[in-house]
């Protein structure tokens, strides 16, 4: 019996055993032939000692890195004699694992140009940085990529291909109040930037917001207000961002404003504006580290946040409106980057909000925004109805700290003029204003008359 159960038990265990040695020869026999195909033949080498798991771990990973190397490692060519480059210019957009120059504006496209996170780590790069260099041209019977590789970087935003180690970091530079103005009066005849300079100046680092019904003529404030910037301040870079608005308005835009237009139509997916407009702020975050002064004209805020709400994973949480609770967090973010720096550079941001559209969700997003900015213009429905424009609400239009930028006299009688319109209702207060505008040539000689023929002083 004993001899019996030991042969029993000897049987059991080579069985076991065998069963063991086919489990385990299972994957030195069939992990090359799986893993082969698919890393076609490169990672071989990494394959023989790490195992399987580590070759199927790594696979898209080695690569990555391995074309990152062969094109951009010190102890290797990056191209050989017989290669024809072709030069390649854009905006560097970086994703999670690759980054991209979009070569056609700030949307993707088919002849973006990829670009390896090691090359991005190596130069010091940064998503809105401008830079020039050259791909490869594929050779004739050579296997078209669906993007072509970066094999050489010439310039970052006009400087050396290294220069962006250096540079602060924009989250890291100290806000200030605006202190140099913006003027916008150029022709007597012009009465909008004129009203403006009055009743809400606006300075280097200005975070405005135009509150305005439908129909109120904000995108002609916005013309004008880019024409007169691009007039009296031609050192400011001037980007006019337009989100989900009609095409037809781009074009108008386009052709009227010596700035760069950067539009997101609104028969494109809700993904695309957001893109356009992260990729357009970058940029300008880009710009102010380098000591620029940028002003960016954003039409319209609500439509920014209206995409947000579709394109933003749902939180769960939904406000009043059918507003995702983290979906005003990216447009606030975009509107709260305005600011004046202390050791030179500013970001001005001018942007509409929609009110009156019967939207219960404009009104939460205009709500959110409301105390956000240091400027507000609001424009009034009633005036624009009558075919009175500019149709701006004077007694709710102003600047946060406007002492900074007016000069003593000038605020003394701005505010003087703002008690006499005050007293009237608000047709007759700006047809009022508007009509003795007309008769002056400017502001300063308009500001004079008011001193003169309205009794006391600023400090009544």
């Amino acid at each position: 019996g004993d001899e019996q159960g030991g042969q029993q038990q000897g049987g059991q265990g080579q069985q076991r055993q065998q069963r063991d040695n086919r489990g385990a020869g299972a994957p030195a026999q069939t992990g090359p032939q799986n893993n082969g195909p698919q890393n076609n033949g490169p990672q071989d080498d990494y394959d023989d000692e790490a195992g399987g798991r580590r070759g199927r771990r790594g696979r898209y990973r080695d690569r990555r890195g391995r074309r990152g190397r062969e094109e951009f490692g010190p102890d290797q060519p990056q191209v050989a004699d017989d290669d024809v480059l072709i030069p390649v210019a854009g905006i560097l957009d970086i994703l999670d694992n690759y980054a991209f120059i979009r070569t056609s504006g700030y949307l993707p496209g088919p002849n973006d140009v990829y670009v390896s996170l090691a090359q991005v780590r190596k130069n010091g790069l940064r998503k809105g940085d401008h830079v020039t260099g050259a791909v490869r041209q594929p050779k004739d019977g050579e296997r078209r990529e669906k993007f072509n590789a970066l094999v050489r970087l010439d310039s970052a935003n006009g400087m050396g291909a290294d220069s962006g180690r250096g540079r602060p970091e924009f989250q890291k530079l100290t806000p200030l109040y605006p202190q140099d103005r913006l003027r916008l009066e150029t022709d007597p005849g012009v009465l909008t930037t004129r009203i403006i300079d009055l009743v809400a100046p606006i300075g280097k680092g200005q975070r405005g917001l135009i509150v305005a019904p439908p129909k109120t003529g904000k995108t002609m404030i916005l013309q004008a207000i880019a024409n007169a910037i691009t007039v009296n301040s031609p050192e400011c870079h001037l980007m006019v961002v337009l989100v989900d608005e009609r095409p037809e308005e781009v074009t108008d835009m386009q052709r009227s404003v010596k700035g760069e237009v950067i539009s997101s139509t609104f028969d494109r997916p809700a993904e695309d504006h957001t893109t356009v407009a992260e990729l357009a702020i970058e940029r300008a975050k880009r710009l102010v580290e380098l000591g620029h002064d940028v002003v960016v004209l954003l039409d319209s805020i609500t439509r920014l946040g209206r995409a947000y709400n579709l394109a933003a994973p749902a939180s769960g949480r939904i406000l009043s409106g059918g507003v995702d609770s983290t979906a005003l967090y990216p447009p606030k973010r975009f509107f709260g980057a305005a600011r004046n720096i202390e050791d030179g550079g500013s970001l001005t941001i001018l942007a509409t909000a929609l009110v009156e559209t019967g939207s219960r969700m404009d009104e939460v997003i205009f709500e959110e925004f409301k105390g956000t900015g240091n400027m507000e213009l609001k424009l009034d429905r009633k005036l624009s109805d009558k075919r009175i424009f500019p149709a701006v609400d004077v007694d709710a239009s102003s600047t946060r700290k406007e002492e900074i930028l007016l000069g003593s006299d000038e605020l003394a009688v701005v505010w003087k003029l703002r008690r006499v319109l005050h007293a009237l209702d608000q047709q007759s207060s700006i047809e009022l204003l508007l009509d003795k505008m007309k008769q002056t040539k400017s502001n300063a000689e308009f500001l004079l008359q008011i001193q003169k023929t309205t009794p006391g002083n600023g400090n009544d």
